[in-house]
């Protein structure tokens, strides 16, 4: 049984992350990749294939230069979890022909939907290709090693003629009908979780968007809909490198790739980038898609800590809200792991500081800094000064760190995507149902380094 699954690059790069179970903390990847690039061990130059850190155990194996990582709290048997990895990456080498960090961001929605039907809460269900495809239904988009083509706006992304969901993808939410009369009414969600890793001097190392647009239909009748995104929307790079971090011309929206639901016609899609449906009941995701043009991450985060004496440090954390001061992030949770020698943790907050909570976690050796609310334009501080069981004879920000933010910034959206209008087919003169659209942005892995 595993907790999480995730695929790193040679450089620590989040390329592939799904979790299971909840059950390790989302800064895994990050801590993963810090203790294997500084790994010391007795006489071994490279960490081990399996390894523990803070009751985490830790399994990897390296393929094609990835690595394919399993986290547990329980007690698994090492072997079986490595022979799932290595049959995890022979599934999806099978799937995508080849296998490389190029074709897994260019297939991520292949990838997670293999993944969803490879595991289940954590327990392993099948790795063969010939049982997948049943269950997988999703067109790889096939990627030359040597030289990869340009990608087409749209048409890449149907998935051809065939129309059966894989059976672990989240059953949509079927609308009950009340006791009083149905109210028509239809929710459109554009929700962004973004992943960021800041730099020590705070420069921006990596930056993502994993976006989807929900959709929550509670109208009588099937009547067809129309959902306009941005008139200068583009899919697809022309062959640009994903690491290409150029500012986009004219603030257009480009999105690396994309999926559509099954019930989305693509016709108009190319031309005024309008997409007709008819949806089902229930909840579905109308389109999945992944950005990696460079964009305004919401907040700047700065941690800075140094010795103050002997067997003492002070640690200094700032939270900078890099958007409009009509909008509100809440629900903010800060964390750094400490020196594991740190005994005692005292905080300072700001003056006239309210809403902010601190507390030192000692059998996890971790800051927590909560702030229930941040105004956009706004800028936060804390100061912690730590006392050392011993003196540190290391450097402190190897042993300090990463750290590891969480936040939901409703009516906001780092892509810029926007629903234009969205339009439904009337019955009659006096039908007119409800439409309600809204924006969440929160944090998928949004890391500092010391």
């Amino acid at each position: 049984m595993i907790s999480q699954f995730f695929v790193l690059s040679q450089r620590g790069d989040n390329i592939v992350f799904r979790d299971y179970r909840g059950e390790v903390q989302k800064g895994s990847a990050e801590i993963f990749f810090r203790k294997v690039k500084f790994w010391k061990g007795d006489e071994a130059e490279e960490a081990p294939p399996v390894f523990n850190v803070d009751g985490v155990n830790y399994i990897h194996v390296k393929v094609a230069g990835l690595l394919f990582v399993a986290t547990t709290r329980v007690n698994v048997s090492p072997s079986l979890v490595l022979e799932l990895l290595q049959r995890i990456a022979r599934v999806i080498k099978d799937y995508l022909g080849v296998l490389n960090e190029d074709s897994l961001r260019k297939n991520f929605v292949l990838v997670y939907e293999l993944l969803d039907e490879v595991i289940d809460f954590g327990y392993p269900q099948t790795t063969s290709t010939e049982v997948l495809k049943s269950y997988v239904f999703n067109e790889p988009i096939m990627v030359d090693a040597a030289r990869i083509p340009p990608l087409g706006p749209a048409a890449m992304f149907m998935q051809g003629t065939k129309r059966m969901p894989g059976t672990a993808v989240t059953k949509s939410v079927v609308a009950n009908e009340p006791g009083g009369r149905k109210r028509d009414e239809i929710f459109v969600d554009v929700i962004e979780k973004i992943s960021v890793t800041f730099s020590s001097s705070g420069y921006i190392l990596t930056s993502e968007v994993d976006g989807t647009i929900q959709m929550k239909s509670y109208l009588s009748g099937n009547p067809e809909i129309r959902v306009a995104l941005n008139e200068d929307l583009s899919i697809g790079r022309s062959g640009a490198s994903v690491y290409d971090y150029r500012s986009s011309a004219g603030g257009a929206v480009i999105l690396d790739d994309c999926n559509f639901h099954e019930s989305v016609h693509l016709d108009s899609f190319d031309m005024d980038r309008t997409l007709t449906l008819i949806p089902p009941d229930g909840e579905f995701a109308v389109m999945n898609y992944r950005m990696t043009q460079e964009f305004k991450p919401p907040f700047r985060v700065n941690a800075l800590i140094e010795e103050a004496g002997p067997s003492k440090a002070e640690v200094i954390l700032k939270v900078r809200a890099d958007f409009s001061p009509s909008v509100t992030a809440n629900t903010i949770a800060v964390q750094m792991p400490v020196p594991t020698y740190t005994t005692r943790v005292s905080f300072e907050l700001e003056p006239g500081a309210v809403g902010q909570m601190t507390d030192f976690k000692e059998g996890m050796k971790r800051l927590e800094w909560c702030l229930k609310k941040i105004v956009g334009g706004s800028e936060h501080t804390l100061r912690a000064k730590l006392t050392f069981s011993q003196e540190s004879h290391g450097n402190l920000t190897r042993e300090a760190g990463p750290v590891n933010m969480n936040f939901t910034i409703p009516m906001y959206n780092a892509s810029r995507l926007q629903v234009r209008y969205l339009q439904i087919a009337k019955k009659s003169k006096t039908y007119q149902p409800y439409r309600w659209v809204r924006y969440v942005t929160q944090a998928n892995s949004y890391v500092a380094r010391l």
